[in-house]
């Protein structure tokens, strides 16, 4: 797993080694945590890529006062460069799926925010529970139990799994990731 910075529309930016890193453990060992106030927009991703994968993931963000616009994300089937990208979206807008994939050999922008089927996240301060099944051409969200969000042409076929943070505190735990066979 590493830090890595990101731009604008989500691109791979060079980071500054002298920045102190705003993932950490906390003191039980358990949960990572990322100050997202204090670093602006954060992937910390894994090294390896994933063909198909599911992704197992708790989260909760840190409860502010006032109505705030928490945003963050796990990312699936991600390009080395960070110009192709999946991810399931967290936040109080609902769990779904949104990304720039590839349509035909093309990059094209995919947000499924209309297609939700209901937003079952859970308010910021209680934990939320991530499934995220990429195998094949689809890719589908569950949060808290129940499948919220699938895009059923993804053309790409493996890549980086990776946790956002877009200014706000978050906090993940029991984070897995485990290979499926692939589809006959």
């Amino acid at each position: 797993w590493s830090r890595v910075s990101l731009g604008a529309a989500g691109q791979l930016r060079a980071g500054d080694a002298s920045d102190p890193s705003p993932w950490k453990l906390d003191t039980s060992g358990q949960v990572l945590i990322c100050e997202g106030e204090k670093a602006g927009h954060e992937m910390f991703r894994h090294a390896a890529e994933w063909g198909d994968h599911i992704v197992h993931v708790e989260w909760r963000f840190t409860r502010l006062e006032g109505e705030k616009p928490y945003n963050s994300g796990i990312y699936v089937r991600t390009g080395p460069d960070g110009a192709i990208w999946h991810q399931a979206q967290t936040g109080p807008s609902g769990g779904f799926l949104f990304g720039n994939t590839l349509v035909n050999g093309a990059p094209q922008r995919v947000n499924l925010r209309k297609t939700m089927t209901e937003n079952r996240v859970r308010p910021a301060g209680e934990w939320n529970t991530y499934e995220i099944r990429a195998v094949g051409k689809t890719i589908g969200l569950w949060v808290n139990g129940t499948v919220t969000s699938e895009f059923k042409e993804c053309d790409v076929e493996k890549g980086h799994v990776g946790l956002e943070a877009e200014g706000f505190r978050i906090e993940f735990r029991n984070l897995k990731v485990k290979r499926v066979p692939s589809p006959v």
